[in-house]
């Protein structure tokens, strides 16, 4: 692939890879977003105008606007006037926020800092990179060995990583995640949550957790308002975690036989394979056998009326001849 590139002197925009690349938005959020992020300072455009502008059908600017919603980069509030009339401020951001960042935004404010819950530390928000060189290249290099505080963080082992549970349940837990986030209104997480949760969830799963046990413990008890949803997700998915299953409660789960085991592909005419668990020996699934059944009465039924079709033309070529 060749590309030929010339960097814009003016009238150009800097857009984070992460919204170009995005998996989970269209054509039409990335538009409807990246036409806000180039708008000059001062400029007041709602996004509805923006999508008038940009060639926005009206289903596709509210399909772009709930998916920039849903993984945050764009917030709304409305708000009752002094004269009793309502109003709406949009924002927009050029990265996830959450709820309580948005807000913080809004007014002005530092972005909050995650609260520990029951003494369990939450993680911190991830650093924006620094301007400039890489600071790998500015600090002078040591030998000097690390300390012991700093040996023991080191070694000490991480809660729970992507790389420790398989990527199939990582993928269940996000799921899960996601569907918990959209049924439960007050436990609304941002995509950025959902990656960031995904590997606890699945973590469940792998220690034999259903999808039942985590939506019950995710959602039982809820207060009626919740300051951080991804923060509570997250205390819960810690202080609730099910324990590791003993060597003899894994022992029987090891030697049951995987589901397809006793199955059979069927040698009828199929457009994919097909998998049926016999009962007495067959090779033909039920349908295939029903429809050879229906095939061999139909030829009995034809079999059948060309003999009584034959027996009546010898009754009426005996009955001329004796006349």
């Amino acid at each position: 692939m060749l590309r030929h590139v010339i960097a814009p002197a003016r009238f150009f925009s800097q857009v984070p890879n992460e919204i170009i690349r995005h998996p989970r938005l269209s054509s039409d959020a990335v538009r409807l977003l990246t036409w806000q992020l180039s708008l000059p300072d001062g400029v007041d455009q709602s996004l509805s105008e923006t999508a008038k502008r940009a060639g926005i059908g009206k289903t596709s600017f509210i399909r772009a606007k709930r998916q920039l919603a849903d993984e945050g980069y764009i917030f709304e509030w409305r708000r009752q006037g002094e004269g009793g009339r309502w109003s709406t401020m949009q924002m927009v951001s050029n990265v996830c926020l959450t709820a309580e960042e948005a807000a913080a935004a809004r007014d002005g404010l530092p972005a909050p800092a995650a609260r520990p819950a029951d003494g369990i530390p939450a993680v911190g928000e991830p650093k924006g990179r620094a301007v400039g060189r890489s600071q790998d290249n500015t600090r002078a290099k040591t030998d000097h060995p690390p300390t012991r505080a700093a040996a023991e963080v080191s070694s000490a082992p991480a809660e729970v990583t992507p790389g420790q549970v398989p990527a199939p349940l990582v993928e269940r837990g996000a799921q899960a995640l996601a569907a918990i986030s959209h049924t439960e209104r007050r436990l609304r997480l941002t995509g950025r949550d959902v990656r960031t949760l995904a590997p606890l969830a699945g973590e469940w799963l792998l220690r034999g957790a259903t999808l039942r046990d985590l939506r019950d413990d995710l959602t039982a008890g809820l207060p009626e308002r919740v300051h951080s949803a991804a923060g509570l997700v997250r205390d819960r998915l810690l202080r609730k975690m099910p324990e590791v299953p003993s060597f003899a409660e894994q022992e029987p789960l090891a030697r049951a036989a995987p589901r397809a085991a006793g199955m059979r592909e069927c040698r009828g005419e199929h457009t994919q394979p097909r998998l049926f668990t016999p009962v007495a020996g067959e090779v033909l699934c039920p349908h295939c056998r029903q429809d050879r059944a229906e095939a061999a009465q139909d030829v009995s039924g034809a079999i059948q009326a060309t003999l009584r079709g034959a027996a009546t033309v010898r009754a009426v070529l005996r009955g001329g001849v004796a006349g």
